[in-house]
């Protein structure tokens, strides 16, 4: 994946089951054993996202995100083995982006972090206003389509409907949340109209028909595999 993860844990064992985790999926994994080391190791290594421990010595994860956040908005998970509310409402306010408390799932952990990544990759596309995947180009201040970079041809309602599926890539959305999305609140019809649209998205996308996904039971959603 090319991603870079900063785990600050001073608990050894925690910190290399963290690492072999992340590492096991792809990640280059940069380990700190307290704050200080961490916020030196941020400083000179190009870092996607931090797992960073509250109750270290010498610098504690509060002094570290909020030093950081100074400087960057590189996503934050903040582990704590404390249950106060008081220490998740600090995290939040410090502008963590998520916070796990001990003892947890390794494997929930890389997945709270990918769904981390995922969302900054989102945001940094949308502020360009162009979004790619595999062949599929989006240029949504343009308003236009590209396959392969040849000219496709949708609809208003058929453009809205690709780039509110690609701004939540993974996630599933009812009929009924595409249709409040798209036509708002006031639209007076049913759900049908949602499959319709899909099915006249999908034959203008061509071969890139298979990335927008029947979830049986549920809805659709954008994926690329």
């Amino acid at each position: 994946m090319g991603y870079s993860i900063l785990v600050i844990e001073d608990e050894e064992n925690i910190r290399k089951i963290i690492s072999d985790y992340f590492k096991a999926e792809n990640y280059n994994v940069i380990e700190a054993c307290d704050g200080k080391e961490g916020i030196e190791k941020f400083g000179k290594e190009k870092v996607d996202l931090i797992i960073l421990d509250i109750m270290m010595p010498k610098l504690d994860g509060w002094t570290v995100c909020r030093r950081i956040r100074k400087q960057s908005q590189v996503p934050i998970i903040m582990l704590t083995a404390r249950t106060e509310e008081d220490d998740e409402l600090m995290g939040f306010e410090l502008k963590a982006d998520d916070y796990v408390k001990k003892p947890f799932s390794p494997a929930v952990l890389v997945a709270r972090a990918k769904l981390l990544l995922m969302r900054k990759k989102n945001v940094i596309k949308e502020k360009e206003g162009i979004m790619k995947k595999q062949g599929l180009k989006v240029d949504k201040l343009a308003r236009e389509v590209y396959i392969d970079q040849e000219r496709v041809e949708l609809t208003p309602k058929e453009f809205d409907i690709l780039c509110y599926l690609m701004n939540h890539e993974g996630m599933v959305f009812s009929r009924d949340q595409i249709l409040n999305s798209i036509w708002d609140y006031d639209f007076i019809g049913d759900t049908r109209v949602v499959d319709n649209h899909i099915k006249k998205l999908r034959k203008a996308l061509k071969d890139k028909s298979y990335f927008i996904r029947t979830v049986f039971g549920v809805g659709y959603k954008f994926e690329v595999k």
